[in-house]
């Protein structure tokens, strides 16, 4: 499990944005400019580099959710564990950092969400003409 430790987590998602980081470029490498049309299949290029960012959108969504749940469960033990023993420091530093560590992973939500719409928005733009999946 990545959830444990965030800068690992943060570390992974990184590696796992690179092709939403460098859509651009996918784009203008995988679309035919005017005097190339004839010779690169458009439409596949384009349905090929869809189910890619697909895929990578959805395994970043589930490892972020995932870790949420996780660090949710951590925060629930820790707060009974605290009812049980209200001065052990412990148990109040360890429920701080976990409190932390999930709002973290809810920011890291909202910021995969805005990645996904920016990576969708100009997937469409240059795409439309070529590929149209069922769930744009």
């Amino acid at each position: 499990m990545i959830c444990p430790d965030f800068l690992e987590f943060q570390d992974i998602l990184k590696k796992m944005r690179v092709l939403d980081d460098k859509i651009v470029y996918a784009l203008n490498t995988s679309l035919p400019t005017e005097s190339f049309k004839s010779k690169v299949d458009a439409s596949s290029a384009c349905q090929s580099l869809y189910d890619q960012i697909q895929k990578g959108h959805s395994e970043r969504e589930n490892i972020i959710k995932n870790c949420i749940v996780s660090t949710a469960e951590s925060v629930k033990k820790l707060k009974v564990a605290k009812e049980s023993a209200p001065d052990d420091l412990d148990v109040i530093k360890n429920l701080k950092t976990e409190q932390r560590k999930l709002r973290l992973l809810q920011t890291e939500l909202s910021v995969e969400e805005v990645i996904q719409e920016k990576t969708t928005k100009l997937f469409t733009e240059k795409c439309r003409s070529y590929y149209k999946p069922a769930t744009l």
